[in-house]
């Protein structure tokens, strides 16, 4: 269930060889800059986390990626979650060595869910981040996919996301592969189930396109953040803009004292 401490902000970097990248259900994909320097502009908006989630995660790319981690770790002062391809404790262990403070963990976990038992056993919950992309199937309910929504494992969203936090994760990072890219809000019905199914943080993610929909999935679920894109990288929505917003509707946030 969601808390009364402040709501966060996570703007999120899609990281595809060494640079961000933003596509609509995680194609079409549009180069957007480089990773370190939109890092370090969205610390200085106010973020309250960055995410970066290297999103072609080839073997080839685990370098630069941790490269990239390393440069970025450097220049921003708030908490760095980074993702895609982590598949062993020690893509963990060398990601978490480069500078992130947490480790988001998705197709790995579902091919074996005891990933997250040995990463949290290892290097503590708050380390761990349960990324899952659900889709919603034509009776209704939510299924969760992998492979950046490209296969249905045919599980049930609820039940793998009371798993993630039996097993250890510290919170659950929840897109909407319908959502993703379209800018039509946050899927309220899923993240509403989650929030209200587990007793761990869930920030929600896909689908983002205004302020209101920042202030909705606040108001409407359970969430305790929420996490946007594009909204971002086009220069739609600065970080300190959506905080003002939110706190003028009464949604606890962490000020967004932002320096030159």
């Amino acid at each position: 269930m969601g808390s009364n401490l402040a709501k966060r902000i996570i703007p999120c970097l899609d990281v595809r060889d060494g640079r961000v990248v933003k596509g609509v259900h995680f194609e079409g994909l549009r180069e957007m800059g480089d990773p370190v320097a939109c890092a370090r502009a969205y610390d200085r908006q106010g973020a309250d986390e960055i995410t970066l989630l290297d999103i072609t995660a080839t073997q080839e790319g685990r370098g630069t990626m941790l490269d990239i981690v390393r440069r970025t770790a450097k220049t921003v002062f708030v908490p760095l979650t980074v993702g895609g391809g982590i598949r062993t404790v020690e893509d963990i262990r060398d990601t978490l060595r480069a500078g992130a403070d947490k480790v988001s963990i998705n197709s790995a976990a579902v091919r074996d869910p005891e990933l997250l038992a040995r990463a949290a056993d290892r290097f503590g919950s708050q380390c761990v981040v349960a990324a899952i992309d659900a889709k919603r199937t034509p009776s209704g309910s939510f299924t969760v996919t992998i492979s950046g929504g490209r296969i249905d494992t045919g599980l049930e969203l609820l039940a793998w996301a009371r798993r993630c936090a039996a097993l250890g994760a510290g919170e659950i990072l929840l897109t909407s592969m319908d959502a993703d890219g379209v800018r039509t809000g946050y899927d309220l019905e899923m993240t509403r189930l989650v929030a209200d199914a587990v007793d761990i943080p869930v920030i929600a993610s896909g689908g983002c396109g205004t302020l209101a929909h920042f202030a909705e999935v606040f108001e409407r679920t359970g969430a305790d953040a929420a996490l946007a894109a594009s909204v971002f990288h086009e220069g739609l929505l600065t970080v300190g803009a959506v905080k003002q917003a939110l706190a003028a509707r009464g949604i606890p946030v962490r000020p967004a004292e932002v320096t030159a």
